[in-house]
This record gives structure tokens, sequence and C-alpha cells, in this order.
């Protein structure tokens, strides 16, 4: 499923879709997609489990951002739906890439919403280095000098492995073409470039699941490893031929360790 650019919507509302029924599992996209990259999950888990995916916002068919919001808002707001659209939950959190970043300060910031929490293909946050904070806080330049399609062109193939079919590549680079726009795009890069959560992970007290594709080119497997190293108890798992959209690339691989995994915390501890 791809979105087709639309205008945002008023000013606070975040968009989410709401798919299935069962133990729900809140899904927190990565900083170059939407709400439409998690189609793979909603598709096959949906006889298994309530699938809420949201545009995050500034994103998709959200609200632009308000100006100055910082990773404790985005986790606010992501907060925020859980109680709207979950009656305060506890629910499971499946954040990529920057989704995951904002799901592990959600998991620290409001522990009572959450019953899991699974991170992938994702990393402390670019703040680790400054070489990476840097190249992240000069993609809204480039967004705006580029312009949407080439700027997808440019940056969507390298979030699959080189042997993801064209007709995948496609759909990623579509997918960030429709997502992003300015400001949000904008705020999500120096957000990811202010953060580094290492000091946090120790925090997290939930049962947690460490996905990464093998070949993630992205935030990559030592990034993932430092994830679930630091995370007490965290599980980890890396899956063969993925690259860093693992969840889109390797669906299969991706929606059975998830499923597994929330199955089993369910049986435990729900």
């Amino acid at each position: 499923m791809t979105i087709t650019e639309q205008s945002p919507a008023p000013d606070g509302i975040i968009h989410v879709d709401d798919t299935g029924s069962g133990p729900t599992i809140l899904c927190l996209h990565g900083i170059g997609s939407s709400s439409a990259s998690f189609a793979p999950q909603r598709e096959a888990l949906a006889d298994e489990f309530r699938i809420l995916a949201w545009d995050a916002p500034g994103y998709g068919r959200s609200a632009d951002v308000e100006a100055g919001l910082d990773l404790d808002g985005y986790a606010d707001a992501a907060a925020a739906v859980i109680e709207q659209h979950a009656a305060g939950g506890p629910v499971h959190v499946l954040g990529v890439s920057w989704g995951g970043v904002i799901a592990v300060r959600l998991a620290s910031r409001h522990p009572h919403l959450l019953r899991s929490l699974v991170v992938a293909d994702s990393s402390r946050g670019s703040a680790v280095d400054p070489d990476k904070a840097a190249a992240m806080r000069e993609r809204a330049e480039q967004l705006a000098e580029q312009g949407n399609e080439a700027f997808a062109a440019a940056r969507g193939p390298r979030l699959v492995s080189p042997a993801a079919p064209p007709e995948l590549v496609d759909r990623v680079v579509a997918g960030m073409r429709d997502a992003i726009r300015l400001p949000g795009y904008a705020q999500a890069a120096e957000v990811m470039a202010a953060t580094d959560l290492t000091e946090e992970l120790g925090k997290v007290d939930l049962p947690t699941l460490v996905l990464c594709g093998d070949q993630d080119q992205v935030t990559g497997i030592a990034e993932s490893q430092a994830l679930a190293g630091g995370i007490p108890d965290a599980v980890f798992v890396t899956l063969r031929g993925a690259g860093h959209l693992a969840n889109q690339e390797s669906p299969e691989a991706f929606n059975a360790w998830l499923s597994s995994f929330v199955s089993i915390v369910e049986r435990l501890y729900g």
C-alpha cells in the first residue's frame, strides 16, 4: 500500500491505520517512511493481532510537526495514540529505525503503556558519532534542494539489500517520496542528530526483541547489537538477506519472529 500525496491533517491530528483484532501492536515507522511501510505486517498478521500504524507528526496524513518538537514530544505523541486508540494499553510496540528510537524513549518514559518492545534495524541515535550527527542534519537541506522525487530516488535504494527485487526498490522509493515533507522531516532529522540513548537502555524493563537485517547498510548490525546489549535480557536476531527495511524485504521471517515473540509475551504476561 502506498500513500498518495495529500494535504496534512488539521493541527494536532495524528493519522493511524487500524487493522485486525487481538493483542495490539503499535507500529512506529522510520524517518523516510509512513504507516504504509507496515503493509506486510497488516496483511499477514491481521488475523492474530490488531495492528495500529501511525503517520508520525509531520508525516503522511498526520498534521505538520510543531516547532521544536523533541524526542520526548514524539514519545508523548505515541503515548497519546495508545491512550486514544487502545484505551491506555498496555500494548506491544514495534519501532523500525527512527521509530525504534522513539519506541525506546516511549518505553522508558511511559512504561505502563507497553507490554513489550520490538526494535528493528534501529540505533541509539546519531549523536553517538559526530560525523553521523552532522550527516543527519544535512538531510533537511538535501531534501529542500533536491525535492521529494530526487531525494527519494537517491536514498531509497540504500534501504534494502543489493539483491532486493526492482519492484521492492520502486515501492520503497515511492513510499518515501509520498510520506516525507518539510518541516516534519527536518525536525525528525534534528531529533535523531541530537539523540544518544546509550545511558537510557538499561532503564528499559520490558520483554524486548531486537531484529536486524544482516544486509543493513544504514544503521547496521553493530548498532542493533548495542541496543540488544544495553537493554536487560533483550533477544537479538539477524534476518538473513534483508537490508535496513527488513520488515518489508523479508516479511515472512520478520512476521514469524514478531508473531512468536508477541504471542509468548501474551502467554506469560497477558
